[in-house]
């Protein structure tokens, strides 16, 4: 067990008039399952690179132990997966990977076929397996469950719950919940380490943010009748004043005693309107520490339009592929008004497929590098009503390019709403300049999001839409869908969502 110590850390990207932080301070125990959390756009992944030694920064970090992190470069995707461990880590013995593997039940076979050829969640398992087996390492684990599957998340989970030294950034709640004892944040104002998983974590947040705005309410209050009172003080003070200097004839015919008693009543008139000015000082001063870290995630608004039939569209015994063969068992479903529905299954059985044969039925045009693939293969029945508009938010974001303006232009997005919905979902206004590539994946993600939500459309085909996603725009979405109802088939393996939103599951299974 050994501290790492984090003093005074100040870190800005070269070109930037904002710090990513600044003067941070705090320590983390070298034993801790800590998760890591924080809005997007925040510095999670550069916190990671800085403890790596990345980034050039100010002030100290010191630790004993050495730092892995994870997903690393794989150079050649095409080596059979053993090479490629053996080449990151020479000293990894056979009969404990062997044994890691089986933890998280993967066959021996996986490590003689080329990394290229494993599915992502295997990947995952792998690589993770690999790291855990060095000494003295601290494990930097970066969005393990992008892309993994509902099934697979619950195992990674547990087996993350039996080790220790790790920092991981998730933003699934379950998945936090099941494997981490501490939590470190990174807060509108500061960075924070507690102990407790995500859910406790979350409730004292909760509290505290509860506790801060109804103490802001009351200073408010209080700071409006302290100016009240000193500004009547003051009055009284004048009006006494004006009476010891002897401007009004009445006090001109009084005595010297008079006088005496009208300066002294004057002082303390004067001391009192100090008084309360100096507690109107001091509740400015305790209103001025409040709601620093307090997020704010406004409501969200969509206007889905409405169909002019029950059924948005339907599937009987579809199985879906590339290549004239199908991925999936045939599967059947029913896409009404204002149905939620989650298509669910292992990765690799054809879930997105699914989405993209109900895509190309209904004509819809997809992005750039999205787009259903030549050769998609459809068998069974598949229909989907006349004039149907659907808006589509694809799994993956490396095709986006150039400026938020030309993007939002070539969907034919109203530009104030398209920009008002990102800055709710927090996306930095002084971002909106910036070529949409430098942004984190959390943000790109929700600038798909946000175009999605500017569009009406009568069914919102949304595959894997949290993906980066942080936990506060995760609530407003959820939100959203409880509050406007709109119809939505989704792929999506963060359960709290789902159970959320009230979407009802459809399995789909591989062939």
């Amino acid at each position: 067990m050994s501290l790492i110590a984090v003093s005074d850390l100040s870190f800005c990207y070269e070109g930037s008039s904002e710090p990513v932080f600044e003067h941070v301070s705090f320590q983390i125990d070298t034993d801790w399952k800590l998760g890591f959390t924080g809005r997007n756009g925040r510095g999670k992944t550069t916190f990671l690179r800085l403890l790596q030694g990345l980034y050039e920064y100010e002030g100290s970090i010191t630790a004993s132990v050495e730092f892995d992190y994870f997903p690393f470069d794989v150079e050649d995707e095409q080596a059979d997966t053993l090479e490629v461990i053996l080449s990151r880590m020479p000293e990894v013995e056979f009969w404990r990977l062997r044994r890691e593997l089986a933890r998280l039940q993967l066959e021996e076979e996986v490590l003689y076929r080329p990394f290229d050829t494993l599915s992502y969640g295997e990947q995952t398992k792998v690589l993770l397996a690999a790291l855990f087996l060095r000494e003295n390492h601290f494990l930097l684990i970066d969005e393990p469950t992008n892309h993994l599957d509902r099934e697979g998340r619950a195992l990674l989970g547990e087996y993350l719950a039996e080790k220790k030294g790790f920092i991981l950034v998730s933003h699934d709640r379950n998945f936090l919940d099941a494997c981490v004892d501490h939590m470190l944040s990174i807060n509108r104002a500061d960075i924070q380490v507690q102990k407790g998983n995500f859910s406790v974590w979350y409730e004292n947040r909760s509290r505290q943010d509860a506790w801060e705005m109804a103490e802001n309410q009351r200073l408010k209050k209080e700071i409006g009748h302290l100016k009240e009172a000193a500004r009547r003080t003051r009055n009284w003070g004048d009006q006494i004043e004006n009476q010891k200097i002897g401007r009004t004839p009445y006090l001109q015919e009084k005595s010297i005693g008079m006088r005496a008693y009208v300066g002294e009543k004057s002082r303390r008139m004067q001391q009192r309107r100090k008084n309360l000015e100096r507690r109107q000082e001091r509740a400015m001063e305790e209103k001025s520490g409040l709601l620093k870290n307090v997020e704010t995630a406004e409501d969200l608004k969509l206007m889905p339009l409405t169909y002019h039939k029950e059924v948005l569209a339907e599937a009987e015994d579809l199985q879906a592929g590339y290549g004239g063969r199908p991925v999936c068992q045939p599967v059947s479903f029913q896409i009404r008004r204002g149905d939620r529905i989650s298509l669910q299954g292992k990765n690799g059985c054809g879930k997105s497929t699914i989405l993209k044969a109900i895509l190309q039925a209904a004509g819809v045009k997809t992005p750039e590098g999205t787009g259903t693939e030549s050769g998609l293969f459809v068998k069974g029945m598949l229909r989907t009503g006349s004039g149907l508009v659907i808006s589509y938010v694809p799994q993956d974001t490396s095709w986006l390019r150039g400026s938020l303006m030309k993007y939002g232009d070539a969907l034919g997005l109203e530009a104030p709403l398209f920009l008002a919905l990102l800055a709710k979902l927090d996306v930095p206004r002084e971002q909106f300049a910036m070529p949409v590539e430098t942004f984190s994946e959390g943000q790109k993600k929700k600038v798909l999001l946000a175009a999605s939500l500017c569009t009406r459309a009568h069914l919102y085909v949304w595959d894997e839409p949290l993906n980066y996603i942080d936990v506060y725009s995760r609530i407003q979405i959820e939100n959203l869908i409880r509050t406007w109802n709109p119809s939505i088939l989704l792929v999506e393996h963060d359960q709290m969502f789902t159970e959320r939103i009230g979407a009802r599951t459809v399995e789909v299974r591989r062939l």
